[in-house]
């Protein structure tokens, strides 16, 4: 036989969703990387990975080093805005 409901009983309060930490905050300003052909961005790092090898004389040994490197300051550099693309 099924329940009668209680008319004087409160209905439960609706509970909000919590907030996760890797939410971005509403007044935070977000700026848009600039995207370009994985192509160019390879070209670029490898640019990169060369005069980090020249500079240490082309040491053996090195040359993962020398690419991660490279990767990080290149996608800085786009995240940043400052590497222009040469297509045309």
């Amino acid at each position: 036989m099924p329940r009668a409901k209680n008319p004087e009983a409160t209905p439960p309060a609706k509970r909000t969703p919590r907030r996760r930490s890797t939410d971005v905050e509403p007044d935070t300003p977000v700026e848009a990387p600039s995207f370009m052909d994985p192509q160019q961005r390879a070209g670029l790092i490898a640019r990169a990975a060369y005069f980090r090898a020249l500079n240490r004389g082309f040491a053996p040994g090195n040359e993962l080093a020398d690419w991660l490197a490279a990767e990080v300051e290149v996608d800085a550099e786009l995240l940043q805005g400052t590497v222009e693309s040469n297509s045309a």
